[in-house]
């Protein structure tokens, strides 16, 4: 193999390429990153790829390809020399066992590793529709802010992707807060409701690459074989979908509220940052909504107090209730809006966030979260 590739997008493709890689690898080859330089329809690109048995990531690069040929060689490491190479056009090509990158006055000669060992990627999964990437993006980023971490309950480790005609609902909960988005999508004609679980990470990192503004993101999707696809700007994913149970989240949410805050976004949030410093290990901020005014405190004589008020549209009983200072402002961040409501039942009971526009509450995304037990 010997090509000649411009430097950004060589590095831009390795990243996201090696981003997908697992950081121990069970076998060394699943640590690669595959090279594949070669010419479809008069074209010439180099296809960069890497593959894992549970997410594979691949993207087209334009190269000016003297040799085709396929080499694989360690995705850390070629991550880190690429972006650190200087802007000039980048030359690869392949001796033996040895791969030789040259940039500028900069020379690498790196092991490559039996290529004939890797796996076959796995084949796009049947299109199931279009989305508009920047919404996709947003949708995606509001969610899996709420998905677990533990891995040891992967039911909660994933999003929820429903489809339901030209409707997509994507949800996500770890117990302690929820977050749900709904929005519009293009479905290709015979594709069939369903509701598959996605793992977080992957979906956001995937969202994040190709849901630039103006662009479209295509979803493919096979719930028997337990496949997910995305793909666009020349790049496509795919991820092994959890086989797990989701919770019926829908029964979690209140039917009713007893009162609703209306508040600006940015002063709540640094009011929370400023009052949570003598919170002990963050474990909670107390809020108390009364006409007009909203009064936050944490901490206690022991660890130091403190308080703020701000000023609030409220309607409905008082309500005093408190909230971990970060899952609270996670939901506020990913509001994407400079005005919230929150709403309210009981002190012991989860409350709604929701954004608000200038004509009222903005529809589609909401961001449950769960109370702290108050002390005494």
């Amino acid at each position: 193999m010997k090509i000649r590739v411009e430097r950004d997008g060589l590095a831009d493709a390795v990243a996201w390429v090696a981003r997908s890689l697992p950081s121990r690898p069970p076998v060394p080859v699943l640590g690669g990153v595959l090279l594949d330089a070669g010419s479809t329809e008069g074209t010439d690109r180099l296809t960069v790829s890497g593959f894992d048995y549970e997410v594979s990531a691949t993207v087209d690069v334009p190269a000016t390809v003297a040799d085709s040929g396929r080499t694989l060689v360690s995705g850390r490491l070629l991550a880190d020399i690429t972006k650190s190479l200087p802007a000039q056009p980048v030359e690869i090509s392949v001796d033996g066992a040895r791969v030789a990158i040259t940039c500028g006055s900069a020379k690498f000669s790196l092991p490559t590793m039996p290529v004939e060992d890797y796996p076959a990627l796995p084949a796009m999964p049947q299109h199931a529709g279009e989305l508009a990437g920047e919404v996709f993006g947003q949708a995606v980023s509001q969610v899996a802010v709420a998905a677990g971490k533990d891995d040891t309950l992967p039911m909660l480790t994933g999003v929820r992707v429903e489809i339901n005609g030209d409707k997509l609902t994507l949800v996500a909960t770890d117990r302690f807060r929820l977050a749900m988005r709904e929005f519009d999508w293009k479905p290709s004609g015979d594709v069939e409701d369903a509701a598959v679980l996605v793992p977080a990470r992957t979906l956001a990192d995937a969202a994040k690459a190709l849901g630039s503004s103006g662009r479209t993101v295509e979803l493919a999707l096979s719930p028997t074989d337990g496949l997910l696809g995305l793909s666009g700007s020349g790049r496509r994913t795919t991820s092994r979908l959890l086989d797990a149970e989701f919770p019926r989240y829908r029964q979690l949410l209140p039917s009713e509220q007893t009162s609703n805050a209306v508040i600006g976004v940015s002063g709540l949030v640094e009011a929370i940052k400023r009052v949570s410093l003598v919170a002990e290990r963050g474990t909670q901020v107390r809020l108390e909504f009364a006409d007009g005014t909203l009064r936050l405190s944490a901490g206690g004589d022991d660890e130091g107090s403190a308080e703020e008020e701000l000023p609030v549209e409220f309607t409905g009983d008082p309500v005093t209730i408190a909230f971990n200072p970060g899952y609270l402002q996670d939901g506020l961040a990913a509001l994407h809006c400079d005005r919230a409501e929150l709403s309210f039942t009981t002190p012991n009971r989860p409350a709604l966030i929701k954004p608000v526009g200038e004509d009222g509450v903005i529809p589609g995304y909401l961001y449950l979260l769960m109370p702290v037990r108050l002390p005494g």
